[in-house]
């Protein structure tokens, strides 16, 4: 409760955190709540911002990953000291390695029982320290307005990802006098510099089989315009990795989608013919390049916002580290049009054309048989958060993509579970219509959180491929040993399950139902989910 001291406006610690929250730009903190974050909460509810309690704290961290991921302002989730933390750590670490920017916060006991053993205490700032930006204890009221500005100036800085702050509860209920850091523009890389531009110009010229390869970054800095741009003018066939999917249309001729799509990997072996690569905001962390480049004999143009990692695979000719769109432009404005040429000739069309081909009646149902009916029940601009597992494969390979960020992939820790959660907070997040595809396994992981969902009147649908098994890792077995074991499940009626949260669900069978399951659900704006059981 404010307060006048001496004719100083007086607040708790928490107040203030709050009030800081709300410079940041902040709506929404997802979170389950707890006794240690007791005065965070009722700050939160006296303030502008929404908190949403949430079913567990992965699911939480989630959210606010793909909050990120999406509208590049960082995401908020929260949780309780000790197993509240711990819980967290998954969705955090999740948006350090696909470099989304997100804020943690974490509730601790008091500062007098820190020094001994204490129920449910841990050195959780300790235990975060190998998984974030930044992380840091807020010791004392008086440094909350600079641990919450730099919490998010490193959170959302590129290359962005996550950052922790721990608020003891005793700190939270201190009184103090302050008020938030003004926010300021983000900080820009400069342009690129003459020398690389050239050298990059001149190697992709001179290049008999050049490719172009946009990465997680090349999407994340809204680069897009500029790599369709160049791709356009000077005739250079593109790839994308997972996380870069939508970079340019793939119905562009010059798309070859993902690195591995195509019925045979074709776009796979395309790269591998390439001599020369321009890797366009790509981090090694998405696919590793020793698939791409396993001989060390091509030459690579490296274009993002900070050097490339020291790798064998990957050790650029040239290396440009300046904003992505203006070193984009600053090497198409040194090379004549059509400098380069699509020598892949037809594969585009073999691609797309396997990638949007409907299932014949008598086809199996597979997860990639089902993307092309699911692709035509979505428009560009709708969004779909793919989960792990082998459908996520299919997702990555066989799913085009017109737009950038309208398909999420986890590639960098690649964890199971996101899909739900994600949904929801890309429901929140975009004007558009949104599409979960996960597997039975990821689903149930985090399938409560339909309930937070359901409370807030969100509308998305849920495609689970239910193959009572975790079939990633069954089919991996098979490929080395010929046979699996320890990956069989068994799940509940799903369909009821999801109508218990007042959801309306479906079960097709046959193409016929499950193409009018898609054409009814995706559009509709209300919670939805599909179970499609896989033969």
């Amino acid at each position: 409760m404010d307060g006048d001291v001496d004719g100083r406006t007086m607040q708790t610690a928490a107040d203030l955190l709050v009030t800081c929250l709300e410079s940041e730009g902040v709506d929404r903190v997802f979170g389950v709540p707890g006794e240690e974050i007791e005065d965070l909460l009722f700050s939160l509810r006296d303030s502008s911002i929404r908190f949403v309690p949430t079913r567990h704290e992965q699911g939480a961290a989630f959210m606010a990953d793909v909050h990120g991921r999406l509208t590049g302002e960082a995401g908020v989730c929260c949780s309780t000291l000790g197993p509240g933390a711990t819980n967290l750590m998954t969705g955090v670490a999740d948006a350090q390695l696909d470099k989304s920017p997100v804020v943690a916060i974490t509730g601790q006991g008091g500062r007098e029982r820190l020094h001994k053993e204490s129920h449910q205490a841990l050195d959780v700032v300790d235990i975060f320290e190998p998984i974030v930006a930044w992380n840091s204890q807020i010791a004392e009221p008086e440094i909350v307005p600079e641990s919450v500005r730099k919490a998010f100036k490193l959170a959302e800085y590129e290359k962005p990802g996550a950052t922790h702050l721990e608020f003891p509860e005793d700190v939270a209920a201190a009184e103090i006098d302050g008020e938030p850091i003004s926010t300021r523009d983000p900080v820009r890389r400069p342009d690129p510099d003459d020398e690389s531009a050239e050298r990059a110009a001149r190697l992709l010229a001179e290049a008999e089989r050049p490719i172009l390869l946009a990465g997680n970054g090349a999407v994340r800095t809204r680069a897009s315009e500029h790599i369709r741009a160049i791709v356009d003018r000077v005739g250079i066939p593109i790839v994308e990795t997972y996380m870069g999917k939508g970079a340019i249309s793939d119905r562009e001729p010059a798309s070859l989608m993902t690195l591995d799509s195509g019925p045979a990997d074709e776009a796979a072996r395309a790269i591998e013919r390439a001599d020369c690569v321009v890797a366009v905001g790509y981090d090694i962390a998405e696919h590793d390049p020793a698939g791409w480049n396993p001989d060390l004999e091509k030459t690579i143009v490296h274009v993002d916002y900070e050097p490339a990692e020291v790798y064998r695979h990957y050790n650029p000719d040239v290396e440009i580290v300046a904003d992505v769109g203006a070193a984009l432009e600053a090497i198409d404005e040194r090379l004549a049009d059509e400098a380069c040429s699509l020598w892949c000739g037809d594969l585009h069309d073999q691609l797309l054309e396997a990638a949007t081909e409907p299932p014949a009646a008598d086809d199996p149902i597979t997860v990639r048989n089902a993307l092309p009916l699911l692709r035509e029940a979505m428009a560009d601009s709708d969004v779909l958060v793919s989960d792990v597992g082998s459908h996520k494969m299919a997702i990555a390979q066989a799913f085009p993509t017109y737009e950038p960020n309208t398909c999420v992939i986890s590639n960098g820790l690649a964890s199971m579970g996101i899909a739900v959660p994600g949904a929801l907070a890309a429901d929140l997040a975009v004007d558009a219509n949104v599409v979960a595809g996960t597997g039975d396994g990821g689903f149930m992981m985090n399938a409560a959180e339909l309930e937070t969902a359901s409370r807030l009147d969100c509308g998305f649908t849920t495609v689970v491929f239910n193959d009572d098994d975790y079939g990633l890792i069954s089919e991996k077995q098979d490929e080395h040993r010929g046979e699996h074991t320890g990956t069989e499940l068994s799940n509940p009626d799903l369909v009821t399950f999801a109508e218990s949260f007042g959801i309306k669900a479906y079960r097709p069978e046959g193409w016929d139902e499950i193409e009018a399951a898609f054409a009814e659900a995706v559009p509709s704006n209300e919670l939805a989910l599909i179970e499609i059981p896989l033969e």
